[in-house]
Formats: C-alpha cells, structure tokens, sequence
C-alpha cells in the first residue's frame, strides 16, 4: 500500500517554509557574492561590533549575506530611486558643449593651376619680395582660393630644414600647391602684404614682403688682439712658442713614473748659469783656465797701505783653517805681519 502523504522512506521530513527560506536566500547570497564585489558599494560599512550597515536604509545585518539580500529587496530598492531623482533634481543644468562638425569634402581633383612667380627688390627699404599669380580656371562657383604659411616641421614631404618654410595655395577642385621660401619674419604692414581675387580673369595675386635683418647680425667679427684674445666671451688663444725654444719632450710611456727632465740648454746670447756653491773644497777654475786673482789693496794712508798680498802656492789647503790634515805634515798658513806697526 503507498503512502499518499508525507515523504518517501529514508528520505527524512518534509521541509518547512522556514528551512526553505532559509535555503534561498543562502543560495542568492553565494550567487550575489560571486557577482557583486562589497568594497565598491558606497552604502555598505562595517561597524565596530563586527555586523553590516546599509547608509542608505540605515538597517543592521549580522551578516554578507544578509546585506546582499537587502540590496535585493524592495526597500533598498525603493530608496536607491529616491535618491537619484533627489539628485537629479538638484543638480544645475549643465550647458552641452557644442561640437563642431567639420565634414571631409572628397572632391575629384583635376590637377594643378598655373602660376607666375616674380622676385623683386625695393632700393629704398632694401627689402625682398615675391609676387605670387595663380590662375584657376575652373575654380568652383563662389569659392575663393586660400593660402596659409607652412612651417618646415609641419610638412611631411620633404626633410625639414629651418631655414624654409612654405606658402600654400588651395582652391577646389585643384590640388594645393606649396612654394618653399627663405624662413625670415614676413612683414605683414597694409601696403607691402596683400591678396587679391580677380573673378573675371580667375587669377588670385599674392605679394610677400620679408623683412631685412638687424645690422647686428651683418657686422663681420673684429680681428683677434696681438695677445692672442679674440672677440668678448670667446676663450683666449694660447701664446706661441718662442722660435728658438727646444721641441717638448715625448710624454712618458703609460704605467710608467714620469722621468727626470734634463736642463734646459742656455739661449743663445745669455751668460751661463753661475756654478752650485761648493762646501770647504776648491773653488772652480774659470773656462779660460787663468785663476781669479785677488782684489787689489785699497789706496791712501791708513793701516791697509803697506799691506803686501802674498803670493799663492800651490793648492790651498784642505779643511778648516788651523785644522792639520791628517797623514800630511802641513800647518795652518803664518798669521799676516803687523799692518801699520
């Protein structure tokens, strides 16, 4: 006989509405953590009692889950529409910005217009001009050619080079021509700088005047000085070598200590060098081989007037006077005689 009530053997109970609430709001709770990430939600906050704050509600859960089935329900909801139409409603009016919409013209080209071009020269401002002729014989009804100055590192055809830049001409349906021009200041004063479209001829004018460079910048540079200094903040010039002076010895060989210079030879027409100082020994015999003899006696009638100079012989002897030199029977010279006695 089957049952027709409870549930099957083994089984267990049958589940109350509670264990089934239960149920599902811990299987929302996984499927809203794995889909919504707490640390972004501005209105969730942890207190200092370890439960879960809603800011917006102001309720009080106990756990994640239980905060992430709230953010579900029709009070949080309710109050999150609130909020944005409060917000809304006093946020200022803010202006759009207007975009402006530049639309792309794909016309045909049918090629590049004539041209004229005129150097000229004015004595008296001594300035340089070009005068520019275009011709565009099919040029589009109501259209005016247009032209504009290039700079060099603006264009991608050619490597740029700041002493040029560029003119440029357009007019539909030709193909815009450029002319490469000195890179000086143009002087744009009304009677030397002007355009003109003539709509009959279908020729457009262009006259360029370019101003001329301070004088500044065309004074030659003055001569360097005798000493060897050139123009202001430029680095001095070393001195030249004197023309008898010898080469400079060879540097010395890397790793090496730096060899003892030899002296210098003597220029020509000076005195040599006077000789070392020498201790108690011999003095020096001169280059011509005669000794150096004694200063002669002072003249007059004094003390010194009958004093006889004695006559050198042989060498002088060595060591201190009054000292005997030892294995030599030599004495100290006698004391000079009684002057003016």
């Amino acid at each position: 006989m089957d049952r027709e009530w409870g549930s099957k053997p083994g089984s267990g109970g049958a589940a109350s509405a509670q264990t089934e609430a239960m149920d599902r709001r811990e299987r929302l709770r996984r499927l809203a953590l794995e889909t919504i990430d707490l640390a972004k939600d501005p209105y969730f906050m942890r207190n200092h009692l370890g439960s879960y704050e809603c800011k917006l509600c102001l309720t009080l859960h106990n756990n994640e889950g239980n905060y992430l089935a709230h953010t579900q329900g029709k009070r949080h909801q309710t109050n999150l529409a609130k909020r944005a139409a409060r917000e809304a409603k006093e946020a200022p009016a803010q202006p759009q910005p207007h975009k402006r919409k530049v639309s792309i013209r794909k016309s045909v080209k049918i090629g590049r217009p004539g041209y004229r071009v005129t150097k000229q020269y004015d004595p008296e401002t001594k300035q340089r001009s070009l005068l520019f002729q275009i011709e565009y014989p099919e040029i589009e009804d109501n259209t005016k050619p247009r032209h504009r100055v290039m700079s060099s590192y603006e264009q991608r055809m050619q490597p740029f080079d700041r002493r040029y830049q560029y003119l440029l001409f357009a007019a539909e349906p030709y193909e815009i021509i450029a002319f490469k021009v000195p890179s000086t200041e143009i002087d744009k004063s009304t009677p030397k700088f002007f355009s003109h479209w003539d709509p009959d001829s279908k020729m457009f004018t262009l006259q360029v005047y370019f101003k001329t460079k301070p004088p500044e910048a065309n004074k030659p540079q003055p001569p360097p000085a005798a000493n060897g200094t050139g123009a202001p903040g430029a680095p001095p010039r070393p001195l030249p070598p004197p023309p008898n002076a010898p080469p400079p010895p060879p540097p010395p060989p890397h790793g090496l200590p730096n060899p003892p210079r030899a002296p210098q030879p003597p220029m020509p027409g000076s005195l040599p060098p006077p000789p070392p100082p020498m201790g108690n020994g011999p003095r020096p015999m001169p280059p011509g081989g005669t000794p150096i003899a004694p200063p002669p006696p002072p003249g007059g009638s004094g003390t010194m007037s009958n004093f006889t100079p004695r006559p050198p012989t042989g060498h002088p002897p060595q060591g201190f006077p009054g000292q005997q030199m030892q294995g030599q029977g030599m004495h100290p010279p006698p004391p000079p005689p009684n002057m003016g006695q």
